[in-house]
């Protein structure tokens, strides 16, 4: 509830800014000195933030990637072209990302870490079905990877997780996949993946 609140504000106050006359706009703009410029078009890390959105910070910036997807068959689609951009967004507070695929859809998230759970929230919404409750994904980094859970059965009706994980992740790209996992990640499969290069 305190991220949704903390996103409303912002999004409210990113519509008061642009209500507002250029003079008054470039006066307020120096007092949120994070926002993406034309020196720094992703964003820049607010030192307030938690140390944690560092986590994203080889993502941050724009990517060339593959993506695979599996059919219900159990086969694997040709890989598809995509666009995947990572920024930091709320004057540095948080991290947004949005990806564009050849075939014409498009998605995003929004993630916020936070601090009184330790672990990072990921709002994902895309040009598909427009839901009324975003769905949310909830995890953290292990190691070198990033992990994320979100509660779903497997068509048997076996409780679950879908799994997204990024690794390799270096100032050269990265990877991830998604996966469905039982409970004690005992049985794991794999239904999307991405291998992303840096522009």
């Amino acid at each position: 509830m305190k991220n949704t609140i903390l996103l409303i504000c912002s999004l409210l106050f990113a519509q008061f800014l642009l209500a507002q006359p250029a003079s008054v706009l470039k006066k307020d703009i120096k007092k949120l000195p994070y926002l993406p410029t034309s020196e720094h078009p992703f964003g820049q890390v607010n030192p307030e933030a938690p140390s944690e959105i560092k986590d994203f910070e080889p993502m941050i910036g724009k990517c060339y990637c593959e993506s695979i997807t599996r059919n219900q068959d159990g086969s694997w689609n040709e890989p598809a072209e995509m666009i995947w951009i990572f920024k930091y967004i709320m004057n540095g507070m948080a991290v947004q990302d949005e990806t564009f695929k050849m075939d014409g859809t498009y998605s995003g998230s929004i993630r916020q870490f936070d601090p009184e759970t330790s672990r990072w929230v990921v709002h994902y919404y895309s040009t598909g079905p427009i839901p009324t409750t975003l769905p949310s994904w909830l995890g953290g980094k292990k190691g070198e990877k990033i992990i994320l859970y979100r509660e779903q059965k497997a068509p048997n009706g076996m409780e679950g997780f879908y799994r997204l994980t990024f690794s390799d992740m270096t100032e050269k790209g990265y990877k991830w996949i998604g996966e469905w996992v039982n409970t004690d990640e005992t049985i794991v499969y794999p239904t999307w993946k991405i291998d992303c290069k840096k522009e």
